[in-house]
């Protein structure tokens, strides 16, 4: 879709109702339930993250979604492909701003150029007791991206008519904390599996969309 058709359209986003824990629930792996049994002692005290789901026009002028693959390093939830994000700092007002902050540190996008236009349904984690605060964005301009190598290992650039495709769903074997083989609902975007919290978030925006796009 062309970025300058997307744009206008995306801008109403706030009068559309979150599909909510419904939507993700459509991508949630299959042991998130025992987990979330396993961790009720723990939530009362989870970390806080903010995380941008960032769209963009490439320099052919077609709507883009981008992801990272976090290093390999990166404790439970190294080498999965999400979205640029983490924990918030002192200097941040709110998650918001620790969303626009983690996106500029981790890929570049500079924050003035983000125009943040909703948050979605926050998600508890359970394997890294983060509960995390989704939010859409935009920025008007093909970004020059600059990842950080400390914690990025690389960006992924998804064209939106892919994200809205239902041909990428499936069913893939992922190696977990818990199994090293375990079969999750999942994205498969040109050979990049998205599954777990990313999945869920995406699921959510992907229905919010979809509704978009319809009316």
């Amino acid at each position: 879709m062309r970025f300058a058709a997307f744009s206008k359209i995306i801008s109403t986003i706030n009068s559309f109702a979150l599909p909510g824990l419904e939507a993700q629930m459509l991508m949630a792996p299959p042991f998130r339930e025992a987990l979330l049994k396993q961790s009720v002692s723990l939530r009362a005290n989870a970390k806080l993250a903010a995380v941008m789901a960032l769209f963009y026009p490439n320099k052919e002028g077609e709507t883009h979604l981008v992801f990272i693959v976090r290093k390999s390093s990166s404790g439970v939830h190294s080498s999965q492909v999400g979205f640029p994000g983490g924990k918030p700092e002192l200097e941040d007002v709110d998650l918001k701003a620790t969303a626009v902050r983690e996106t500029w540190e981790e890929i570049g996008v500079p924050s003035a150029a983000i125009h943040v236009l909703c948050s979605l349904t926050d998600l508890y984690i359970p394997p890294s007791n983060f509960n995390v605060f989704p939010f859409v964005g935009v920025t008007d301009f093909p970004p020059i991206f600059k990842l950080q190598p400390s914690e990025v290992e690389s960006i992924i650039e998804i064209p939106l008519n892919d994200v809205l495709d239902d041909s990428k769903r499936i069913f893939s074997l992922v190696s977990t904390s818990y199994g090293p083989k375990v079969k999750v609902p999942a994205f498969n975007f040109e050979g990049h599996i998205v599954w777990g919290a990313t999945a869920m978030i995406l699921m959510e925006l992907i229905h919010l969309l979809n509704s978009i796009l319809k009316k």
